[in-house]
């Protein structure tokens, strides 16, 4: 008797201790940071999108025109 409730004992550790190994390895790492979940499920399958740096001044056209309309009416 002694021996059949050791065997339990011991099964139900086994069994217990694969039930948390697959709980922790289930779950991930993700993290909740300001609304997003970081890293994303899908981040391995997510296509890489590149985009050029612009210009740091972000109104550069405008400021052209300016200067433009500004030596224009400098003339008139």
């Amino acid at each position: 008797m002694r021996i059949c409730h050791w065997f339990t004992r011991f099964r139900l550790v086994l069994c217990g201790g694969f039930a948390a190994m697959l709980l922790v390895t289930s779950t991930g790492c993700q993290m909740d940071i300001a609304g997003q979940t970081l890293p994303s499920p899908y981040y391995l399958m997510d296509d890489v999108e590149y985009y050029a740096p612009g210009p740091e001044f972000k109104l550069s056209r405008e400021a052209a025109d300016l200067q433009a309309r500004n030596a224009d009416a400098i003339d008139e």
